[in-house]
């Protein structure tokens, strides 16, 4: 059934409920009454329109900075010559190799001592002619000192109960030894610096 040919019962249903609407809305009774005179009904009022919202992008995430990869410390193979020739310097002064191979067991302790005496005193010699050794500490074994953060860990090592981190307190055991010049003699290209002491033959 079509809005313009409503039953008794719908015109009813409707002329009651705007019969109670008109009571409450003033505007609905105004615009039922110029309806009824034959006015033409107001404009409807535009519906309002949204302002846009500005939308504020989001700023991207600032990311951190990579950090650089250090690079492995470079492992360069020592050369032996120079530890060679530092043997055959020994054992040419101090017969050292000749000390250290020997068999000492069926030797007294008063003959061991004598023959220690000996290669001590080539081996002093030999150190102190071709190398600058001083202590890594200046201070006296026994010494209390303060080791501070950042310390050298190669040139002082820690030893008993070590817990924690720097600064660390302790006494001196030994002062340690660091090298500070090298007068080792030059080599000919032709020496052989395996040789560490030749063979003798005697005629």
């Amino acid at each position: 059934m079509t809005e313009s040919n409503l039953s008794f019962i719908g015109r009813f249903s409707v002329a009651v409920g705007s019969f109670f609407a008109i009571l409450g809305d003033s505007n609905l009774a105004a615009n039922v009454r110029r309806l009824r005179e034959g006015a033409p009904l107001p404009e409807p009022a535009a519906a309002p329109v949204a302002a846009p919202v500005a939308v504020q992008s989001t700023p991207a995430a600032v990311q951190p900075a990579p950090v650089p990869v250090q690079p492995a410390p470079a492992i360069e193979a020592a050369s032996p010559d120079s530890a060679l020739q530092l043997l055959g310097l020994l054992q040419r002064n101090a017969r050292f190799i000749d000390f250290v191979e020997e068999n000492i067991a069926g030797y007294s302790d008063a003959d061991i001592g004598a023959a220690a005496r000996l290669v001590h005193e080539g081996c002093r010699t030999t150190l102190r002619e071709h190398f600058t050794i001083e202590p890594v500490r200046n201070e006296a074994e026994g010494s209390r000192i303060t080791l501070a953060e950042g310390f050298d860990a190669s040139a002082v090592r820690l030893t008993g109960n070590v817990v924690g981190k720097a600064p660390f307190n302790g006494s001196i055991a030994h002062r340690g030894w660091r090298v500070a010049d090298v007068r080792l003699p030059k080599l000919v290209k032709t020496h052989d610096v395996t040789v560490i002491a030749p063979a003798e033959v005697e005629l």
